[in-house]
């Protein structure tokens, strides 16, 4: 089972998990969710089970504390404090949405903390049309429509076939999340609007993997591109778009967690 534990340092809390026992390390920067990943914990580890002889992975949450204005930059910097207190170095980053925006962040500031970086289904900024979905769920928490919020984001991040076979688990799922969960989302989602490292992408010094989907519906298909337009001049830089599985290529892609470890292994 994955190991459950809580970093406290500089003021702050962050809770992660590990699993594995791999020589290797690599940490996974989950996205935008509405209830902590740290509750599915053994799923995690369930699903990136082709990692755990090569790696030692660690999952982080964002920290406890949250106060309005806390930004990607901030969950970056707080993330690298985290990571250093674990004594980590030499990492293999992998972020799915708005994980892949603070890894990114993590990439162009600490550059000599991250090996290699995995950027799944995410973007170097947020264009208008982009944050329309991000606005409307920020409206939905924000008028405590528990199961608006929770229909609507699955909705958006799972291809249709997913969606409507759990749409019933989704809206029970919606019950039990608490107005503390509702705020905090709130103040993650806010974070995207403001979020660009569009022009320091070059400061990336690592080898870089995007995955996108042509039917994102959260931050569009566009958005991985850019990253690639930015980056695929590079010997080091790959990329590979699916189709069929949505925003949440990282959770339903069947070979998305064997192309991730394929690629942190090559040499």
């Amino acid at each position: 089972m994955a190991e459950a534990g809580i970093v406290r340092k500089d003021g702050i809390e962050m809770e992660y998990c590990r699993f594995g026992s791999g020589s290797r390390a690599f940490v996974i920067l989950p996205g935008l969710t509405i209830q902590s990943v740290m509750g599915s914990k053994d799923a995690i580890e369930d699903e990136y089970a082709v990692m755990k002889d090569d790696f030692t992975t660690y999952v982080f949450d964002r920290r406890r504390d949250i106060a309005d204005g806390y930004s990607i930059y901030d969950m970056a910097d707080d993330t690298v404090i985290v990571m250093k207190e674990l004594g980590l170095h030499d990492i293999n980053l992998f972020g799915a949405s708005q994980g892949g925006m603070i890894a990114m962040a993590i990439a162009v500031r600490c550059p000599e903390l991250v090996k290699k970086i995995v950027l799944g289904s995410t973007s170097p900024h947020v264009k208008p049309e982009q944050r329309e979905v991000i606005d409307s769920w920020i409206r939905l928490a924000q008028d405590r429509d528990r199961e608006g919020l929770c229909l609507k984001y699955c909705k958006e991040i799972y291809p249709a076939d997913a969606y409507e076979k759990n749409k019933s688990y989704f809206a029970e799922m919606a019950k039990v999340v608490t107005d503390e969960e509702l705020n905090r989302f709130v103040i993650l989602a806010k974070s995207i609007r403001d979020y660009d490292v569009s022009d320091e992408l070059d400061k990336i010094e690592c080898p870089v993997l995007a995955l996108g989907a042509f039917e994102d519906a959260v931050l569009d298909s566009d958005a991985t591109m850019e990253i690639a337009e930015n980056l695929d001049h590079r010997p080091d830089f790959a990329l590979y778009m699916y189709k069929g599985y949505g925003h949440a290529a990282f959770a339903t892609a069947p070979d998305y967690r064997n192309r991730v470890h394929d690629f942190l292994m090559k040499e």
